[in-house]
């Protein structure tokens, strides 16, 4: 069975290292703060001290970073991942990064004899944990399919959306319709507590008519409830978007939509809420509107 190695042990990435190790899958770790590693080695991985040391000891390398900027420091830093790599290894980025970036990678990947895919998931800390997440990989198709055991211990479906870069692009697509979403609820939400009705009534006319979503769904009841704890935090969206934004600015796409759900995000990272659960982009509303979703006045 392959060696796997996991960096980072954030929201997302504990879940998934925890489903490998559950699949018998042989797993070091590495978090750049540390002490997070504690209920992972209890459950069989080894912590190794560096990027580097990581990505030598194993056939496949995952990472899963915040962002841009770190991914480039595990990626190229000193005792980085291509530090340490080798020729041979399979290296997958699973976070949310440009499609330019993933490009880079991928060049730097095969300079040194290793493959590379960006597989960004769907799905937040939830669908981590339960193993039920979606990748959506851009790389070589033999890749992804020599890869596809090990993203199944994770989640529940792979899907190629075709060459280095073409992950990153579809994740940013897929979670500019989510910021839409999730910020279309809120706004909804806020004109039906701002009338008068009663919140729970007004969430389950919309799960059962046309304005049914997976936001409703998931953030409905958090947002009826003020429960802001982090499924996929406000700050994370608000960097996916800005993303989105650029690549669609690249792309010469208008994208009316994807802004104004940027600024609303703006806006609720101004007023503190980005390290809370994106649907706190709700509490904008509840603000301007003077109430709670849940009834209670703001």
């Amino acid at each position: 069975m392959k060696k796997i190695g996991f960096i980072g042990l954030g929201v997302m990435g504990m879940g998934m290292a925890a489903n490998l190790l559950s699949k018998g899958f042989e797993v070091a770790v590495y978090n750049r703060t540390p002490g997070k590693a504690g209920s992972l080695t209890a459950l069989g991985a080894v912590e190794l001290e560096s990027a580097a040391d990581v990505a030598g000891a194993s056939d496949v390398v995952i990472t899963m970073i915040s962002n841009d900027a770190a991914v480039r420091e595990v990626y190229w830093g000193e005792s980085g991942v291509f530090a340490g790599a080798r020729s041979g290894s399979t290296l997958i980025d699973c976070s949310t990064i440009s499609p330019l970036l993933a490009k880079e990678l991928a060049a730097a990947a095969e300079a040194i004899g290793a493959s590379f895919l960006d597989a960004p998931v769907t799905g937040s800390k939830p669908a981590a944990e339960g193993g039920t997440l979606v990748f959506m990989a851009g790389g070589a198709a033999k890749t992804i399919e020599e890869a596809e055991n090990v993203l199944l211990a994770m989640g529940r479906k792979v899907i190629p959306m075709g060459p280095n870069g073409s992950g990153s692009t579809a994740k940013l697509a897929h979670n500019t319709i989510v910021g839409i979403n999730v910020v279309a609820l809120a706004e909804g939400m806020a004109i039906a507590a701002g009338g008068g009705i009663d919140g729970s009534a007004f969430l389950e006319l919309v799960q059962s008519g046309g304005a049914a979503s997976k936001a409703a769904e998931m953030k409905g009841p958090k947002l009826l409830e003020g429960d802001y704890g982090v499924q996929f935090s406000l700050e994370l969206m608000l960097k996916d978007l800005k993303l989105s934004s650029v690549l669609s600015d690249s792309l010469r796409i208008p994208t009316p939509l994807l802004e104004a759900a940027k600024s609303q995000f703006q806006i609720g990272d101004a007023m503190g809420f980005g390290e809370l659960d994106m649907c706190s982009v709700g509490q904008t509303y509840e603000r301007w509107i003077g109430r709670r979703f849940g009834g209670d006045k703001a």
